[in-house]
Order: structure tokens, then C-alpha cells, then sequence
């Protein structure tokens, strides 16, 4: 069960971003702190970006190929390192491969103490990345690693806990007690919208894609050859419910088109769909080809990306 600290004081300290990237558009958050005491699971918002017992923020970026360029975790506010770990390996924990953590489910990374009772904690750390030690005073946006794959993970992210004289404290909502619900209080230095689920990438193909090259950071082709085998527009999202939908758009030459709407029957964490057509017996009509994924909740866009590839001899 998560616990909560009393609400804030004045005096409390804010916490900047901890990851270098621009929230929404190359990161995102896939995971709030679990508000609900009971089974089951809710962000402060009320929604489903949880899981029972869940005690930090999720930061993702959107696939492997990003982490494997280097984004830097960062300190969220000054303070001393307390203590570091490095030295584990960079694999899903879901992977046939992945080796037994034995209880280390932070995987790489670090705590620092902030004083007065306030430590933040980082996990899932880049192997190898780590670059400061245990005792070193460390400032606001200081540099401590990169953002990685290890610990008990499934996807590319850094968790930050942030506690106060030993229990867990949302940032989001620091006078939650066990509830959630509108909150006026923020411990963020500079207020973090909720995206309640968004595309993390969108890209064409000529064929449908697996979801592991997607989620490796599959590359979009700017062009495909007249007789590619298909033609398909794919859609990589966060945060699914029941009754989503994923719209697929693709315009073409001489007034050609593709149109399909897909409906999510359940929540999911992380979900891709594709849609498109194969290889007409003539081939593909030269020229470029236009195509939109929007991931909508009711009559509400939650996200939407615009690409196109052009069709050659």
C-alpha cells in the first residue's frame, strides 16, 4: 500500500523535471503515483496511468533507439548523494533473457538527500551511466546519468521517488491522504500538465511491423518503390481505454486514399496498430503519399502525428 506524508509547508522544496526532453512531444509521462490505498490502482487525476503499489513518476521516452542516443537523468533539486548503484545490465525484465534481479528491481541508480526529511530516489539507469558517487554534493539539473532499461522495467524510462521523512509523497498532488482528486498543491518547481495517453511514435511501412522493431525505434522510410508490397501507416501509443480509437488517414495521387478507425477494447500500457492495403496489380501510383494517426478518446484528439513517403520507380 502507498503511503502519503502530511501536506506541504512553505518551507517544503520543488522539484524540477529530472530527464532532459520536452514533455509531451520526446517524453512522457507513463506512470503516476498509485493514489488508491486499496488493490486497485489510480493517478492522482482519477485515471488508470498507475499501478497498485506503484511509488514514483514514470518519465519514458518513446523507444529504445532514444535511450541508446543518450538523454540525462537530472538532479531535481540540490542535495548530497546518499548512495549509488551501477553495473546492471540494460534488458526488459519481461525479456526470456533478462537475469534474475534478486530484490535490486531499481536497477541502476541513485538517492539523494535534499534535507529536512526530503529524498528523491532515480531508477532504471542507464548501465555504465551513472557519474556521481556517494557523499558528492550535487546542484539543480546536475547531470547524474542516463536514462536506461535496467532494474524491473519494460520499457525505456527513469523513476523518480520522492519521500519525506521515509514515505512516499506525490509531487503531483502532495496533500493526497490515500485519495485522488483535484489537488491545488504542487511540489513541481514549474506545473506538469496530465496527458491522459498519447502517441509515442507513428511512422509508414510496407507491411505490418513487429511490435519489438517498434518499440526498438523503427525508422520511418522517407521513400518505398513502386512495387513495395504493401503500403501501411502504423500507430505506437501509451495510456489506451476501453473505447479509444486510433484513426488512420492515408492520401495518395490521382485521389487515392485509405481510411480506418480502430477501437481498444481494454486499457493497455503501451499498444501499436497498423493499418493500410497491399500492392495493387499495377503497382503503386507514383508520387507522394500523405498519412495521419490520430488517437482520440471520445470527441477529444489526445494526440496526433502527420508524416508522408513518397512512392518511386
Amino acid at each position: 500500500m502507498t503511503t502519503f506524508a502530511a501536506p506541504v509547508a512553505a518551507k517544503d522544496p520543488l522539484f524540477s523535471l529530472p530527464i532532459d526532453c520536452d514533455l509531451g512531444e520526446t517524453c512522457f509521462i507513463q506512470n503516476y503515483v498509485d493514489s488508491d490505498p486499496g488493490p486497485g490502482a489510480r493517478d492522482h487525476a482519477c485515471g488508470p496511468l498507475s499501478y497498485d503499489g506503484h511509488k514514483g513518476t514514470d518519465i519514458r521516452v518513446a523507444t529504445l533507439a532514444e535511450m541508446e542516443a543518450g538523454v540525462s537523468v537530472l538532479a531535481a533539486a540540490p542535495g548530497t548523494v546518499r548512495a549509488t548503484r551501477d553495473g546492471m545490465p540494460d534488458i526488459a525484465s519481461d525479456h526470456p533473457d533478462a537475469p534474475d534481479l534478486g530484490g535490486k528491481d531499481c536497477g541502476n541508480g541513485l538517492v539523494i538527500d535534499h534535507g529536512g526529511g526530503w529524498e528523491t530516489q532515480y531508477c532504471h539507469m542507464r548501465n555504465g551511466s551513472v557519474s556521481v558517487q556517494k557523499g558528492q554534493p550535487v546542484a539543480k539539473g546536475a547531470v547524474l546519468g542516463l536514462v536506461g532499461l535496467s532494474g524491473k522495467t519494460v520499457f525505456p524510462h527513469i523513476h523518480m521517488s520522492l519521500r519525506h521523512d521515509g514515505e512516499v509523497v506525490d509531487p503531483f498532488a502532495p496533500d493526497a491522504e490515500g485519495t485522488c482528486g483535484p489537488s491545488e498543491v504542487t511540489l513541481w518547481e514549474d506545473p506538469i500538465p496530465y496527458q491522459a495517453g498519447a502517441l509515442l511514435d507513428a511512422g509508414f511501412s510496407n507491411g505490418l511491423p513487429e511490435f519489438d522493431d517498434i518499440k526498438a525505434g523503427l525508422a520511418d522510410p522517407a521513400t518505398l518503390p513502386s512495387d513495395a508490397s504493401g503500403l501501411v501507416l502504423w500507430g505506437y501509443a501509451f495510456g489506451t481505454r476501453a473505447g479509444d480509437m486510433m484513426k488512420f488517414e492515408i492520401i495518395g495521387p490521382d485521389g487515392w486514399r485509405h481510411d480506418q478507425i480502430v477501437e481498444f477494447t481494454k486499457p493497455q500500457a503501451q499498444v501499436f496498430r497498423a493499418s493500410g492495403r497491399k500492392r495493387p496489380a499495377g503497382g503503386w501510383p507514383e508520387g507522394t503519399y500523405s498519412g495521419t494517426v490520430t488517437f482520440k478518446r471520445g470527441d477529444t484528439v489526445l494526440s496526433a502525428e502527420r508524416l508522408s513517403v513518397t512512392i518511386s520507380r
